[in-house]
């Protein structure tokens, strides 16, 4: 029997290889970032971090996202990614909650962690109330004695109340194995050990984006990281360092298909561009196929876990589909009394993957979140098909219910976002004293598109012969952007909670 390869960054013996890129095109080495966790870790240790501590980090991409992640999950920590879009207090709700013991901020996120625990470090500069991060770097470069395995626990994103930690058991084992398994994850969308190029264009706060990228670094890729993402800059970075990988969501591609005359950058590099985060209008990937070729892929997952995945040869014979189960995951779809649906059945999509989760300190969510036959959900809609190939619909919480009938918001967004004055769109149901909601449009005009009710006028009656009437958007609003997060996510709440307001009722 042949013994798998171990696929860790620690034993890496590339020394002199690039193993990260920082946003203002700074290179750092393998051996440099090797040295900087191991220092690290020394540094937690001596603070009196053992396994199962909490270190939080608020960070912008940069390099030290990744010193960091290196030392704690080679030393037993969680480790909380600290979204540095939410405000000061609600940041410090989650460290509270996590029990974190020691967090790490950069100097424009400094500000959110100022009051936070006791042990505070920043990373760039000075600031009042922190101690550098280099103060952690005891000088030792030797890997830290009696390694075991860290892990993540990211923190959802609370749209139905607190945010609340997805919290895994941690592996009473050495790091390697774990990490090894995470870079195996990436075979699967067609890279290869060895040479490669990651961008990371995302927040690193995202579940996915940092173990994407971490695993890549497992592998013997190098990254490439954006700070602030524009379509142009990625376009120019994967020229220059001949990208191979990244992770990405739908609206960063309509982003990229909107720039002109993009067939100037050179993109023969590329040979996996996955996606997920939010369904992907079918007309959007097929563009990206035809300019991208057989380098975009999908999968479907969540911060609990996952999941399914979809090559785009698959993809190209069903088109909008999110793929069948990746090995160690399964996916059942059951309706609201928690039978099965049958094949074309819209339900409530239920995942079962190898390793549980529950909810940091909320028994409550965590019972709600699970069935008894171990299949937990996030509450996203959709079925499956005769061949077991899943097709997401949208989330519950988003589906709008007009007369009695039930309408799916991404669907209708699909089309929407395909006329070619509309550069972004969020659909979403208001009040209607004779049908209980109806179907709202707020739209994102592409640039040089002037506002107005023409332009209105002519995406109404673009979706009157691509839509069922009671699909339609009864109106639509103009905005000059629409919510979003860097990494694509939209807070339709926002845009939605002022039709309701005074109503005397909620969706």
């Amino acid at each position: 029997m042949t013994e798998q390869p171990v696929f860790a960054f620690w034993q890496r013996t590339d020394r002199d290889a690039i193993a990260v890129v920082d946003p203002d095109h700074t290179v750092h080495t393998v051996g440099a970032l090797q040295d900087a966790a191991n220092q690290l870790a020394h540094g937690l240790r001596a603070l009196g971090l053992g396994h199962g501590d909490v270190l939080a980090f608020c960070l912008h991409n940069a390099v030290e996202v990744y010193e960091v992640w290196m030392a704690a999950t080679q030393i037993g920590l969680r480790v909380v990614p600290l979204n540095w879009h939410l405000t000061a207090s609600e940041v410090a709700y989650i460290v509270e909650d996590s029990g974190a013991k020691v967090v790490v901020a950069d100097l424009e996120s400094a500000p959110l962690v100022a009051d936070c625990v006791a042990h505070r470090f920043v990373a760039g500069g000075e600031v009042e109330g922190f101690r550098p991060l280099s103060a952690l770097k005891t000088g030792d470069v030797s890997p830290p004695a009696h390694r075991t395995a860290g892990g993540v626990m990211n923190y959802t994103s609370g749209t139905t109340g607190r945010p609340k930690g997805v919290r895994r058991p941690l592996p009473e084992t050495p790091p390697e194995p774990v990490a090894t398994a995470y870079a195996y994850f990436l075979l699967l969308f067609g890279m290869q050990p060895g040479r490669g190029v990651q961008i990371v264009g995302s927040p690193l706060y995202h579940t996915a984006v940092l173990y994407f990228s971490s695993s890549a670094l497992h592998l013997g890729h190098s990254l490439v990281l954006m700070d602030k993402w524009t379509p142009e800059g990625m376009l120019e970075r994967i020229a220059r360092y001949r990208v191979t990988s990244s992770h990405m969501v739908p609206t960063q591609f309509s982003r990229l298909l909107a720039v002109p005359d993009r067939e100037r950058f050179d993109v023969s590099s590329l040979r996996a561009m996955v996606h997920s985060a939010a369904p992907c209008p079918p007309a959007i990937k097929q563009q990206m196929l035809d300019w991208w070729g057989d380098a975009v892929w999908e999968y479907y997952a969540a911060t609990e876990g996952g999941g399914t995945a979809v090559s785009p040869q698959e993809w190209r014979l069903r088109p909008g589909t999110v793929g069948r189960p990746w090995q160690g995951a399964d996916i059942k779809v059951f309706r609201d009394d928690g039978t099965p649906c049958g094949p074309g059945e819209v339900g409530t999509v239920y995942i079962k993957m190898a390793q549980g989760f529950e909810y940091h300190q909320d028994k409550r969510k965590t019972e709600e979140a699970w069935r008894p036959d171990g299949y937990f959900t996030v509450g996203d809609a959709g079925y499956l098909d005769e061949e077991g190939y899943l097709f997401l619909s949208d989330r519950k919480a988003d589906m709008i219910i007009s007369g009695g009938v039930n309408i799916y918001p991404a669907e209708i967004e699909a089309v929407l976002i395909t006329h070619p004055a509309v550069l972004d769109v969020a659909v979403f149901g208001i009040p209607d004293d004779d049908w209980g909601e109806q179907v709202k449009a707020v739209i994102e005009l592409t640039a040089g598109t002037s506002p107005g009710d023409a332009v209105v006028d002519d995406i109404l009656a673009f979706a009157e012969g691509r839509l069922a009437k009671f699909k339609r958007p009864r109106s639509i609003d103009l905005v000059d952007a629409l919510p979003r997060d860097p990494n694509g996510k939209l807070a339709k709440r926002k845009l939605r909670d002022p039709y309701w307001e005074g109503t005397g009722r909620a969706i």
